[in-house]
């Protein structure tokens, strides 16, 4: 098969036949690979051929011949255009079917592994409305109207939004409010390509156990008109605990900057999983789905299998969330994170909490961990894990090796890197037990995991 056989433009029949890793439909024609986005499984389809290479191309779908049985109504008309949701058009039971397989997958495919326990995944009650941290970009269209929404898939492009169906639903009235604030004070929206302008995103947060809402402005300068009107505003809004500004004057896709700037209220809310109360702060990292991070926290808990005796490493401690849901359990837990924000945070949750037996450390877990087993010869039973999405530094790797606990616990948010370093421990002392998928951002393509691995000798 060449390039010559299919060319940009040209259309084709197809029948969508699997899904790619970002979900994606692929199917083929006369054996050539096509992947189409907004398709499912089943899909019989009229597709336009965008990209066209020697083995696999690229493809938009032009007309539903036949739709699949697994096709819904997405509840969110713009869900095809913005880039958060890219499977509201596929039922929420075979979403959960891609989500799982994909984790296995990755393991068999990547980490070479055959015999392992996959559980059940771990799938959502109400996969909407969950999201505790929404930001939204805001812009300016070209005949001059507001802009405040998300940006469409794989582009900076602002699709303008006035609800969106997996937020908070208070975010509705914090957005409404600002459009007519910005509107009516002539507030200039931060122009990305000529690095000018004020207000850049609307970043809110919302504690679902205990209501508390946070706003936070960030916006290219150190000061902000019409502060008293914004917070008079904002107040009506039930639930405000936190308002404050971000400041980040950088020409970058990041969306926060460093410095925070209060306005009014508290630097932060609180929320709680399960028994156990967190502090948020703007720059805090916190699981956005709160439901499913206790069943993942729960998860982690019992693969971690503590007795009230162990100690343990929590390695990418964010706020100390893993940390303190282990230290109930366990005799001493430590953690490491390289956030100095962060570990604010989870110094202040551990005395929020109760809790004298977590112990907190600031920096990058593979400068971190190796430094302290080099010369304070630290010891754990279990290791935790949960790193970003590009995984483990493999000089942590080979810190874990050389502590030989007698338990790894790695909870991911990308199934190709956990596998990458499941493989890498387990072709030395470890084997994989078992995996379960949670379900933590329900339409997406995105899924938690959480692994567990035992050294041999155990």
């Amino acid at each position: 098969m060449t390039d010559a056989i299919l060319r940009k433009n040209d259309q084709v029949e197809i029948t969508i036949e699997d899904m790619g890793s970002e979900g994606e439909g692929i199917g083929r024609y006369n054996g050539y690979a096509l992947f189409v986005k907004d398709t499912a499984i089943g899909d019989r389809a009229l597709v336009q051929i965008t990209k066209a290479g020697k083995s696999y191309g690229y493809a938009r779908l032009v007309k539903l011949i036949a739709p699949s049985p697994y096709r819904v109504t997405p509840r969110c008309p713009i869900a095809a255009k913005c880039g958060g949701c890219q499977l509201q058009h596929i039922d929420y039971a075979r979403q959960l079917e891609f989500k799982e397989n994909k984790v296995r997958s990755c393991l068999m495919r990547i980490g070479g592994f055959s015999d392992f326990y996959m559980e059940p995944i771990c799938g959502m009650e109400e996969p909407y409305y969950y999201r505790n941290k929404s930001q939204f970009p805001v812009g300016r269209a070209r005949d001059g109207r507001i802009l405040i929404g998300f940006y469409a898939g794989r582009t900076h492009s602002i699709i303008d939004t006035e609800h969106c169906y997996i937020g908070a639903e208070v975010n509705d009235k914090i957005i409404s409010f600002m459009r007519s604030f910005i509107e009516r004070y002539k507030i200039e929206p931060y122009n990305e390509n000529e690095h000018k302008g004020l207000l850049r995103h609307i970043v809110t947060r919302v504690g679902y156990s205990t209501g508390e809402v946070m706003v936070c402005l960030v916006i290219n300068a150190r000061q902000f008109p019409h502060k008293e009107e914004l917070i008079e505003g904002l107040l009506k809004i039930e639930g405000m605990k936190s308002i404050c500004l971000n400041v980040n004057m950088e020409k970058t896709n990041v969306i926060l900057g460093k410095e925070i700037i209060p306005l009014w209220g508290e630097p932060y809310i609180t929320d709680r999983i399960g028994s156990v109360s967190y502090r948020v702060s703007p720059l805090s990292f916190y699981q956005v789905n709160p439901v499913q991070t206790k069943k993942l926290y729960d998860i982690a808990l019992e693969y971690a299998d503590l007795h009230g005796d162990e100690t343990v490493w929590d390695l990418y401690c964010g706020i100390g969330t893993i940390s303190l849901y282990m230290a109930k359990k366990a005799r001493k837990v430590y953690g490491v994170e390289i956030v100095p924000e962060a570990i604010e945070d989870a110094r202040a949750n551990a005395k929020i909490n109760g809790i004298d037996n977590a112990e907190f450390f600031v920096g990058a877990a593979e400068e971190v961990l190796p430094r302290k087993y080099k010369e304070d010869n630290i010891y754990a039973d279990v290791i935790v894990v949960d790193p970003p999405r590009k995984g483990c530094e493999q000089s942590l790797l080979d810190t874990i090796l050389a502590m030989a606990p007698k338990r790894v616990v790695y909870v991911s948010c990308d199934p190709a890197t956990l596998a990458r370093d499941l493989k890498y421990l387990c072709e030395k002392d470890y084997e994989l037990v078992k995996v379960r998928a949670v379900d933590q951002f329900g339409h997406s393509v995105h899924v938690e995991s959480v692994a567990l691995i035992v050294r041999r000798s155990c």
